[in-house]
């Protein structure tokens, strides 16, 4: 194989590789129920102005991170026990399943009246995608949420019994801060017979982050979180510095595991795209005749180190 070639898949496969690790760290972040909870007062109407730490307690047993299967007749698993059918979220054999698109975070809440419920599901996004537009793939997600409650949260055509349920996009690296909300909506066309239903079922919030840290603002609270959370800039100490005065967020340790986690792959892809650039001006000061005494002196390395790159690419050259 041309080594050209052999090099430009592996670069592509540590991108990739970086690019998945970051989706899981981001989502196990988020997946941090104060962190939900936040969300939720933010975007459920039903929770708005109140104390996220209040809401937690709504959120009901452990999210679902990264198991649940979006795609028609693989997210309800049937089974029988004891002769009946048991039916729930499919969270079984993920590795079997390997390349699936999964939901990355879903979960229940309990509503204030201590009876109904929603679904809720938040999916993480390092940037819009260019390939697909992102509202798209938010209305299919919105639409699997409610398809998938069949035989699980209502039965046969008891559709009185769908739950409301919310699809929450978290969309990094955008040009600005933004916000908006995708629903149903009802304009009568002739006449204003009251049809029954919900109008509520189906919610999409879109979040835009912008790639600099938001002010201090009620108007860019969750923002500013968010983007503290999920920053690839920020280091362990200062995030935690934000959350504890601003959000006075108490940090145990799977919070504090999770946002390491972020922070040491952040500096490491930091880290690896330097030094991938450093590498690449090496080169093209070699290609064109300067000596190893002139291009360490330009990048700042030792003759030695400017060697060992030279060696190390110089068979992509030949």
């Amino acid at each position: 194989m041309d080594m050209s070639i052999d090099t430009e898949i592996k670069n592509a496969v540590s991108a990739a590789d970086q690019d998945a690790q970051y989706d899981d760290k981001a989502k196990r972040l988020l997946g941090n129920k104060i962190i939900l909870a936040h969300i939720l007062v933010k975007t459920v109407d039903e929770f708005k102005g109140m104390n996220p730490k209040e809401v937690v307690s709504y959120i009901e047993g452990e999210p679902l991170i990264g198991v649940v299967p979006v795609e028609p007749g693989l997210t309800n698993a049937g089974k029988e026990e004891n002769g009946q059918r048991i039916v729930g979220m499919n969270t079984e054999n993920a590795e079997i399943n390997e390349g699936l698109v999964r939901f990355d975070i879903i979960f229940y809440v309990r509503m204030k009246d201590g009876i109904s419920q929603v679904i809720v599901n938040v999916e993480a996004q390092k940037d819009e995608p260019t390939s697909y537009h992102i509202l798209n793939r938010a209305v299919f997600y919105v639409s699997r949420l409610v398809s998938l409650q069949k035989e699980r949260d209502f039965v046969k055509t008891n559709y009185n019994d769908i739950r409301r349920v919310f699809s929450i996009w978290v969309c990094m690296g955008m040009d600005e801060s933004s916000m908006a909300y995708v629903h149903l909506a009802k304009d009568d066309l002739l006449g204003s017979y009251p049809w029954k239903g919900g109008l509520d079922l189906l919610n999409i919030v879109l979040i835009g982050i912008a790639n600099e840290l938001p002010e201090h603002d009620e108007k860019y609270e969750l923002h500013r979180l968010l983007s503290t959370l999920l920053s690839m800039e920020l280091t362990v100490d200062e995030k935690l510095g934000i959350i504890r005065t601003e959000y006075s967020i108490p940090v145990d340790d799977k919070l504090r595991k999770d946002m390491s986690a972020m922070c040491n792959l952040s500096q490491g892809i930091r880290e690896n795209a330097t030094d991938n650039a450093i590498a690449g001006v090496i080169m093209n000061m070699h290609r064109k005749g300067y000596t190893l005494e002139q291009i360490a002196e330009c990048v700042e390395k030792t003759i030695e180190e400017v060697e060992a790159v030279i060696r190390k690419r110089e068979p992509v050259l030949a």
